[in-house]
Order: C-alpha cells, then structure tokens, then sequence
C-alpha cells in the first residue's frame, strides 16, 4: 500500500466541547455575516435542539432571520431550490445546517444555487464544477456518524429524473463545524448505534483502503479507539455528555480520514442497498462491514490486524500472535454489532432488517459494481464477488 504521492485537506475550523455553539456568532461575525438562515428538520426542532443555538445568537445581537424545518431524509432538488427562494427573498447572508447528513448535504446545496445563481442545481453536479468560493456556511451536526461536517461531497436526489445528484468541490466544505455534545444528547437509541457504526466504517475503510496515507491514518485510528471506549457506555447511559462528545469527536475524525482516503466495498454495497430497498446508511454500514473485511481479508490482513489495538486496547492486541490479530478484529466488531444488537435491536444481517427481499441481492450487487467507492476497495470485486457478500451478509 505504498504511494510515491498523497494529498491531505482539511481546512474546515473545527470548535468542539460543552459550550461550543455559543461561539457561533463570533464565527458568524468574523466573516461578515448579519443575516443567517438555518436549515434543519422538523425532528430536530421538536426536540428542543434550536433554542440553544437561536438563543447564543440572539445574546450576541444577531437575529436569525428565517429558519427552514422541512428537510426531507432523502433531500430532494425542488427543496433546495425552495430554500434558496426563501434565502434571496429575506436577504440572508448566510446559512446554519443544523441537523445530520440530509440537512447538511441541503444546506451544501442551497449554498451553490444562492452562491452560483440559478435554479436548475443539476448544472452543478459532478466534481469540480464549481470555481468560487461560496456565501459563509456553518454546520452543527446532531447525530454523530456521518462526518458532513468536514467533507466536500453533497448528494441531493433530483425527483424528475429520480437519480441522486453527487456534488464535489472544496468549496462546499463549511467555514466551521460546531460540534457540541448537547446536539446528540436527545438521539435516540438505534440512531445513536447505527451512526457511531458509520463512523466507525468510514474509518477502517479509510485504514485498509487503496488511497489511505499516514494523515489520514492518524485520524482514523483516533476515531476508531474512541468509538470502542465511548459507544457501549453511551448506549447504557444515554445522557453521558464525556462520552457523546468522544462519539461526536470520533465522527468527525472518521470524515476527515475517509474524505482525505476514501471508502471501498462497505460504501458500494451501502449506497446500493440504501438506493434499492431505502435501509438508512448508517445500518447498511454496521451490516456490511464484517463481511467486506472477510472478502478484502488476504490484501488488508497487516492494516486490519493493526486496528486490534485500537478495537480492544493493548492487553489483547499483545496477547494475539500477530498471524491472528486481522480476525480478531473482525470478531471484535462482530462482539461490538452482537452488543448493539442486545441493547436496541440494531440489524446484524438483511434479513433481520425485514425490508430487504432475497430477490433483491442481484439487482444490490449490480448497483454496487457501478458505485464509485468501489476504485479504491483494495482488491477488485466482480458481480460474482459482490453476489457472494450479499449472500454471506443476508442470514
């Protein structure tokens, strides 16, 4: 897995702890900004997660001046497009997503057409396309998994077509990311499982991938070694604000590894199954993730093996021979899955999830062949392969 050249970015300002939203309007402040707009969901606002942050606002003077709650799970282009007539109609200046990957990726996109102009958003998709830099943009994740906050891809569906549109640029990557324990103290039990599970994916994809790097690896490793320490402690006791902010950090980590390192099979196989039988992301990754580390096994067996110290602590990774520890990390993660599973049901196979059809596999394993994580899994997959995994992962 050596390279002769890797490249690390990373430029979003991270402001992290117990009292981190109340330097929002400080950050708002020094980029100009008078007249912010939120976007969020109406789950995050019936539970109570706006007024801390209308609130820390409105201490330092500043007024948000519209707030839209309506993002869809799945976002679509006609609520981007509906967003950025609200924001040019108040005047706003900037925008505050305040929510998990649907609410940020929105607010990515709302950005280009207010940014950009225009109001056809598809003109933008695909990387690259975009050449300036866009209005200020501040995200404050609630959910710990996805790592929105400090990556530079958007996916937003366009309905007419119903193809989901994939947005690449640096310069959708928000000027600062507040992450603060109080936004995730509410999630509820499986969502706070089947997230920490995301970002426990994106960083051992990120680790044993094709692009991984020694930046990327730090982080990584540190997101994976907190999610181990933090996750069950946070499942027993839901309002530990020490171990949500560990599980909302680890998140955060994870994207900017996976961002700088990219993803492999887990992601393919994700994305097609969240496409064809609508499974929320974070559960497809938990689901998957034992079965695409047995299949890449044999090409990651050093990198997977290194990550026993970080899955179980020192004791046991100096107790395992060095020929076991790549399986003992697969089993740790399965000890971790079998252990959510206890405490909230959390799906373990397809079947158990109830809305995947066995019928369904071939058309998941050709959609997962088309995906574009798939260049960076280390070993090569074919249709054959994929159907494999599927059947190992269905029961």
């Amino acid at each position: 897995m050596s390279q002769n050249y890797y490249e690390f970015f990373c430029p979003v300002k991270v402001i992290a702890g117990k009292a981190a939203l109340e330097h929002l309007p400080y950050e708002l402040t020094s980029l100009a900004a008078r007249r912010p707009m939120i976007v969020t969901d109406k789950g995050v606002r019936a539970a109570g997660l706006l007024d801390p942050v209308i609130a820390a606002c409105e201490e330092s003077g500043l007024e948000i001046v519209s707030t839209y709650d309506d993002v869809p799970p799945d976002s679509a282009t006609h609520v981007v497009r509906d967003i950025a007539a609200i924001y040019r109609q108040e005047k706003c200046d900037a925008i505050i997503a305040v929510g998990g990957g649907s609410a940020i990726d929105t607010g990515k996109a709302v950005n280009i057409l207010v940014s950009e102009g225009g109001d056809d958003l598809a003109q933008y998709s695909g990387a690259g396309v975009l050449k300036h830099p866009l209005k200020p943009f501040f995200v404050i994740p609630t959910t710990a998994g996805t790592g929105s906050e400090v990556t530079s891809v958007a996916v937003i569906t366009d309905e007419t077509k119903g193809v989901k549109l994939p947005f690449s640029s640096a310069f959708l990557l928000p000027n600062a990311a507040i992450i603060d324990p109080r936004m995730t103290l509410t999630l509820p039990p499986h969502i706070t499982a089947a997230t920490a599970m995301d970002a426990l994916t994106h960083a051992t994809e990120a680790y044993t991938c094709l692009a991984k790097n020694p930046l990327s690896d730090a982080y990584a490793t540190a997101a994976i070694r907190k999610i181990s320490q933090s996750l069950l402690t946070v499942m027993d006791n839901p309002k530990d604000i020490e171990g949500r902010l560990e599980l909302a950090q680890a998140s955060t980590m994870a994207g900017i590894a996976f961002s700088n390192s990219m993803v492999g099979l887990v992601h393919a196989l994700g994305h097609a199954t969240g496409a064809i039988c609508h499974l929320p992301h974070g559960l497809c990754m938990s689901l998957y993730l034992p079965y695409a580390l047995e299949y890449n096994l044999d090409t990651i067996r050093a990198p997977l093996g290194e990550l026993l110290l970080y899955l179980e602590g020192p004791e046991v990774y100096a107790a395992t021979p060095g020929h076991r520890r790549a399986e003992a990390s697969i089993a740790a993660i399965r000890k971790l899955r079998d252990q959510l599973y206890k405490r909230c049901q959390l799906p373990r196979t397809l079947k158990e999830t109830g809305k995947v059809l066995e019928s369904q596999l071939d058309a998941i394993a050709e959609l997962a062949l088309d995906d574009g994580s798939i260049m960076f899994n280390p070993k090569e997959v074919t249709l054959e392969d994929a159907r494999e995994v599927l059947r190992r992962a269905w029961a």
